[in-house]
């Protein structure tokens, strides 16, 4: 049944999210350009919360949980799952108190309404796989900038998307090089559920009535643990809250 609806339903849901992605464009352009960082900021934000609108169109629930105060005033490293592109708007909403920032393939800067643009200005890192000098020395900017600006980022440290809900193993590589330029970093794991089930039949269509759910997980201090210790306490922190 989630299939059959999924093919009746995923045509107004990317009607709609394709919509936005073009009306945003020129709304974040004047804003960047009028406003500067922070106010295209809040374009993005704005622009997510619709986008986050799109998924209702397909009978699919949203929840976020954060029982922890956690602080504004030094950078944040959200560690999470990763289950499909759809956990993205979610986290940029729901992190936006926390100015989340992600690290993005280079390609994506290029061809997608809105996303593109924010991907290009909005402070995060774009990386280029192939090359492996360009894409350290892109995180160490961002590392940079959010020391300066105590902004936060979202790691995905297994690397690439789970198409079934497993979790694959998590990678030092990405958090190790952030908490380089700042050590002050609070280490903060997320879990992602269900985001997969959403894509599980394809691109087209979408699974309908799916129930989705980011929540945040005990932070903890960086300080005094090896890199491996880092990483392996939100690896376990996640693998135990699926």
């Amino acid at each position: 049944m989630n299939k059959f609806l999924g093919y009746i339903f995923s045509p107004i849901h990317y009607l709609f999210f394709g919509i936005i992605l073009c009306l945003f464009q020129p709304i974040q352009w004047l804003c960047f350009k009028l406003g500067g960082q922070e106010i295209h900021k809040k374009s993005v934000d704005v622009l997510n919360l619709l986008l986050l609108g799109t998924y209702y169109l397909l009978g699919s629930t949203i929840s976020f949980k954060n029982p922890y105060q956690l602080p504004t005033n030094r950078p944040i490293i959200f560690i999470a799952n990763h289950q499909s592109l759809y956990d993205i708007p979610p986290l940029i909403w729901f992190l936006r108190k926390y100015h989340a920032k992600f690290i993005s393939k280079i390609e994506l800067t290029k061809g997608i309404p809105s996303v593109s643009f924010n991907l290009k200005y909005g402070g995060g890192a774009n990386i280029d796989r192939k090359d492996s000098k360009q894409a350290v020395a892109e995180i160490l900017l961002l590392a940079e900038r959010m020391r300066a600006n105590n902004w936060s980022t979202v790691i995905f440290p297994e690397g690439t998307r789970s198409r079934d809900g497993k979790l694959k193993p998590f990678a030092v590589g990405g958090v190790a090089t952030i908490l380089k330029k700042a050590p002050n970093a609070l280490i903060v794991p997320v879990v992602i559920r269900n985001s997969w089930k959403f894509v599980q039949f394809g691109s087209f269509p979408l699974s309908f009535g799916e129930k989705m759910s980011w929540e945040i997980l005990e932070p903890y201090e960086p300080e005094g643990k090896s890199m491996e210790e880092i990483v392996g306490i939100a690896q376990e922190a996640v693998g135990r809250a699926l």
